[in-house]
C-alpha cells in the first residue's frame, strides 16, 4: 500500500522538508479514501485528514530514536 511514499526518517532521508511530509500525508489519504480529488461535500474532511496526518508524521519524525546513528536522531 502506498508504494510511492518514500521513507522520510534520517539517515535514509537527511533533509526532509514540510512539503515532503505533507505530500506523503496527501498520498496516504488519497490511497485510504480512494479519491484523488474528493467531491466538494468531502473536501473539508479530506483536507482535515491530510493536516492531521501531516502533524502526526512531523511528530513521529521529531521523536524517533534511530539506534546506531549517534545516540538518537531528533528533528524539530
Amino acid at each position: 500500500m502506498c508504494r510511492s511514499i518514500k521513507t522520510l526518517r534520517a539517515p535514509v532521508t537527511p533533509d526532509v522538508r514540510d512539503e515532503d511530509i505533507r505530500a506523503a500525508a496527501l498520498q496516504y489519504v488519497r490511497k485510504v479514501s480512494g479519491f484523488r480529488a474528493p467531491a466538494a461535500h468531502n473536501q473539508a474532511v479530506f483536507d482535515q485528514a491530510v493536516e492531521e496526518i501531516t502533524a502526526a508524521t512531523r511528530h513521529l519524525l521529531a521523536h524517533l530514536e534511530v539506534r546506531g546513528s549517534g545516540g538518537g536522531e531528533r528533528r524539530g
